[in-house]
């Protein structure tokens, strides 16, 4: 988690594995499934340095060992949670390029700052998610393309627009992820601005760069 930010409640699913042990395979696409919501909300109700393997096994219903079994680690789960929630995202972002750059700025505010992820407990999952890339070089790795991605398909957005805020679309579109990033911060840390306030603001601002206020 997309979600990243950041990242959605929905737990996404693993790619399913073709094989004879079919049966297994769903038992244990089943248990990572379970594994990766007890790592979520252990990480909203303590945080995630605070997170012990034995606190995401007991949310699991299952032990430590059994857990390893699927996972080599705390780090290893987070990873592949982290990834998963950001394909999810960028799939959804993604599947907006057919609309009108207008209604594609539209359906991007609304989707930040009004969608499952935008709520302040899950804007606080995606902050614990990019402390723990500082030091983790896979995370960094999923953080950074998740990012080029999302700056690429607003820079697309951009530069289909009547007008140009700064030099060209890619910078237009490095200014406009940065506030994105900025305002759910600050709806998570500053009391004095809610999500709607971030919904008009965002939304207000990337349509007055882009000519389409």
């Amino acid at each position: 988690m997309i979600t990243l930010a950041p990242m959605p409640t929905a737990i996404p699913t693993p790619s399913p594995r073709r094989s004879r042990a079919g049966r297994r395979d769903s038992r244990g696409d089943a248990r990572r499934r379970l594994i990766f919501k007890s790592l979520h909300d252990c990480i909203l109700s303590q945080g995630y340095i605070k997170t012990t393997l034995a606190d995401i096994a007991k949310g699991a219903d299952m032990t430590p060992s059994h857990l390893l079994y699927y996972f080599k680690g705390k780090e290893a789960i987070l990873e592949q949670y982290f990834e998963n929630v950001s394909v999810s995202l960028l799939e959804k972002i993604e599947g907006f390029s057919s609309q009108e750059p207008r209604e594609q700025i539209q359906s991007l505010t609304d989707l930040w700052f009004k969608g499952e992820a935008s709520t302040v407990k899950e804007i606080g999952f995606m902050l614990e998610c990019f402390g723990a890339a500082v030091n983790d070089q896979v995370l960094k790795i999923t953080k950074r393309d998740f990012d080029e991605r999302c700056k690429s398909h607003l820079a697309d957005i951009l530069s289909a627009c009547p007008s140009v805020f700064i030099n060209n679309s890619k910078d237009d579109a490095e200014v406009a992820y940065s506030l994105m990033i900025g305002l759910r911060s600050a709806v998570y840390f500053d009391s004095d601005i809610n999500q709607d306030d971030a919904h008009r603001l965002f939304l207000n601002s990337i349509l007055t760069m882009s000519g389409l206020k």
